[in-house]
């Protein structure tokens, strides 16, 4: 059997958008889209009606002290996970929406000074990746941030934008450890704590 070669679907010459309206404006927005999309056997899709949810693009950064082999999270109420059955404070690595004219490296440094009042010695990037992008536009740019830990605590965030941010500090098996037994969940920690115990060294 002749192996193919790879193609990857293109947006100008494989989506047709029939149309493409707001259903909703507010803190976010909801749009929704009528459009046809190639098939990989050949031929069209019939035209279908799908939602999405416009998040903006954010960048998270894991805080992590080298010298001291400590990570520092920040804990805060997330109204997406209200119905959890354990609690709605998740611990969570520092994020940020990307403003228009920002890049993804300077999110993470004012970031992290607003949600754990840390200033960022250096910056790695660990990957840049969808978050669901089965009905969410959000793409999110990972990064590893070198910091002292030494001096990390206390309650952070801006009152305007009713944030409430305690600061934790772990040694790093401990974090990995939070991780498999399911106590660290969601998806930007995971990714950024997994990486960092596979590149630790």
């Amino acid at each position: 059997m002749k192996k193919q070669a790879m193609r990857m679907m293109q947006v100008s010459n494989d989506v047709k958008v029939i149309s493409h309206d707001i259903a909703f404006q507010g803190y976010f927005r909801l749009e929704k889209y009528k459009l046809q999309h190639r098939l990989f056997e050949g031929g069209w899709t019939q035209p279908m009606e799908r939602e999405v949810f416009e998040r903006g693009h954010a960048a998270g950064v894991l805080l992590f002290d080298p010298e001291r082999n400590q990570v520092v999270l920040i804990e805060q109420f997330r109204i997406g996970a209200l119905q959890y059955e354990s609690s709605p404070w998740l611990l969570e690595v520092v994020a940020g929406i990307i403003a228009e004219n920002e890049t993804s490296e300077e999110v993470c440094i004012r970031e992290t000074q607003e949600e754990a009042g840390l200033a960022i010695k250096e910056l790695i990037p660990i990957t840049r990746y969808w978050v669901s992008p089965g009905g969410c536009t959000e793409r999110v740019d990972l990064f590893c941030g070198v910091v002292d830990a030494s001096v990390a605590g206390g309650i952070h965030g801006l009152d305007h934008e009713h944030e409430d941010i305690k600061v934790h500090v772990f040694d790093m098996q401990e974090a990995f450890a939070m991780v498999r037994s399911g106590i660290i969940n969601n998806s930007l920690a995971i990714i950024a704590l997994q990486w960092l115990e596979l590149n630790q060294r």
